[in-house]
């Protein structure tokens, strides 16, 4: 960010923010901060970044998401003092690339200062000159001259000095500065900047691209006076504040943003600099900016996984076995058939089950009577016949908590907010599968309620995106006749179609089964089956978590998932 761009972004800003209520600050990312203003009848996003390699302040269309667990300091500030305040003034010192926002509150004036400046980049939160915090502290260590600091006073960067101003700019400035390099090696385009001010390496790429045609042109290739007329070309526009905004690409690659269309780039307007600087730096905290925070519980689910899945092969490994549990049975009634032929102090029986078998070698106790030796077999073989029954239930219970496992590590999948998030986290807790200590709740603001759509023909569908929303869908939301579906076998969206007395039409069915296929774990399979019957067929499973169950009287079809567009 240039400080011609910088301008331009303030009469930007200046049209669409001032006179706006601040309504919200986010902490963003670790050194973003998100601004929710109310100006003009409309919301607005202002996304301040104080990132050492692309610092940028720019509006964004999307709604900016909480993105730290724990606020900054400058972000539990901003909250305090800043919101409720109105913008009062937009401004830029002159040639410089900061950016102060005034903002009037009920504790007084504040101005949040963004300092756009490559390695150095801050924002800082000012009242009657002080530093309140800022995101960057700078201490004598860093910086002996110009401390940033709480309870330390402002001092703006020092003043540019030395610079040419490019609006008394003339042909003989530009010649002494070709004149003045070192001949055969230096390219004019790394002349320029550092000489004028406002003049960026960009805008120098530019200038140099119009008079020679060679971006990499060396000075003693540089005529003065085709030099000067690219530059007046260039730089005319900018300082009548005349905007061009854009974006440059390089082989449909996005390059640079500029507020001067570039031809040494294939140029594409824009309608504003945040326009352009939103699709050149992409999406800003988008579902991913939450992936460092969902680590530890992803790490936690697959555990669980991983301990259920053990646990599933062991029992289903001991109901397998049922030989061995026979084989007690067996040892036992062939101690009584030849207890008569056993010595004392004998440590084993010889002896056949079955004519056609082989003999079965039986392991004695040599002090226990060969009576005492078959009632221990016997009981043994009692207790694995009685823990044997109670294997097909808790089978059942390990394959259902796995499932249920497998839906929260979905939720996680998309969750787009920290409640969200620590809804995952609160239901493992709760259902013991956090290894170490257990977590507060961190989610700020409400839980998102689940999604209530209306097709073209006027019918209520209800859909739960995660555990706790599926659970109100069906249990709460949902009435005995409605239709529910839900992609089978996999982890998903219960989908509702509210029966409001008219006939639910296989169409209907067939696309809110497209939707709860594009809501469940196989989006991306091709066909996807989905089960539907009516709510009153569908049950929560006992002891499971929120959202299980367990239904009856299905249909299935196979659809090709489709996002809830396919109900309009």
């Amino acid at each position: 960010m240039d400080s011609f761009t910088i301008s331009a972004l303030v009469d930007e800003l200046r049209a669409a923010l001032v006179g706006g209520r601040v309504q919200d600050v986010l902490d963003v990312e670790a050194l973003a901060i998100g601004l929710e203003i109310y100006a003009k009848r409309r919301r607005r996003y202002l996304y301040l970044s104080a990132d050492a390699s692309q610092p940028r302040v720019h509006l964004v269309d999307a709604k900016l998401r909480r993105g730290l667990a724990k606020p900054t300091q400058l972000g539990l500030l901003l909250r305090r003092f800043v919101e409720g305040g109105a913008i009062v003034d937009l401004r830029q010192p002159a040639w410089e690339r900061l950016l102060e926002i005034e903002i009037e509150a009920r504790d007084g004036t504040f101005k949040l200062i963004a300092e756009l400046m490559p390695r150095r980049a801050n924002l800082l939160l000012l009242r009657d000159g002080l530093i309140l915090d800022c995101l960057k502290r700078v201490g004598p260590d860093e910086n002996r001259y110009r401390l940033s600091l709480p309870n330390h006073d402002y001092l703006p960067p020092p003043p540019i000095r030395g610079q040419l101003d490019p609006a008394r700019l003339t042909e003989s400035d530009l010649r002494r500065l070709l004149e003045n390099a070192d001949k055969g090696s230096t390219q004019t385009r790394r002349i320029l900047p550092g000489k004028i001010l406002g003049l960026s390496p960009l805008l120098a790429k530019e200038i140099i691209f119009r008079s020679t045609g060679d971006i990499a042109a060396r000075a003693e290739e540089t005529d003065s006076e085709t030099l000067y007329a690219a530059f007046q070309a260039v730089v005319t526009p900018l300082l009548q504040r005349r905007w061009q905004p854009g974006i440059g690409r390089l082989q449909g690659v996005p390059e640079a943003v500029s507020v001067v269309p570039l031809t040494h780039l294939d140029w594409a307007a824009r309608e504003s600099i945040s326009a352009a600087m939103q699709e050149y730096f992409g999406a800003i905290n988008s579902r991913d900016a939450y992936a460092e925070a969902k680590k530890p519980v992803l790490g936690a689910i697959d555990e669980s996984k991983r301990k259920l899945a053990a646990k599933l092969d062991s029992l289903q490994r001991g109901l397998r076995d049922e030989s061995s549990m026979e084989r007690l049975r067996q040892s036992g009634e062939l101690i009584l058939a030849y207890q008569y032929t056993v010595d004392s102090g004998q440590r084993e029986l010889r002896a056949q089950y079955e004519p056609d078998e082989p003999e079965l070698v039986v392991a004695l106790d040599p002090a226990l009577s060969p009576l005492e030796n078959a009632q221990s077999y016997f009981r043994r073989y009692e207790k694995a016949k009685s823990a044997a029954g109670a294997v097909p239930a808790l089978i059942e219970e390990t394959r259902v908590e796995l499932r249920f496992v497998e839906q929260l590590e979905r939720d996680l999948a998309v969750a787009g907010n920290w409640p969200e998030i620590d809804d995952v986290i609160q239901i493992l807790q709760e259902r013991g599968h956090w290894q170490g200590a257990r977590l507060k709740h961190i989610g700020g603001g409400g839980r998102a309620g689940p999604l209530r759509l209306v097709n073209r023909a006027g019918y209520v569908i209800w859909l739960g995106r995660n555990s706790r929303q599926n659970e109100r869908v069906t249990f709460k939301l949902a009435k005995p006749q409605d239709i529910w579906l839900h992609a089978r076998d996999a982890p998903g969206a219960h989908v509702v179609i509210r029966n409001d007395g008219r006939r639910i039409s296989d169409e209907l069915i067939a696309e809110a089964a497209a939707v709860a296929a594009w809501y469940s774990k196989r989006r991306g399979d091709a066909r996807v089956q989905v089960d539907y019957t009516r709510v009153k067929y569908v049950k929560a499973i006992k002891g499971a978590g929120p959202g299980m169950v367990a239904y009856r009287n299905e249909n299935s079809l196979f659809v090709q998932p489709s996002d809830e567009s396919i109900l309009n």
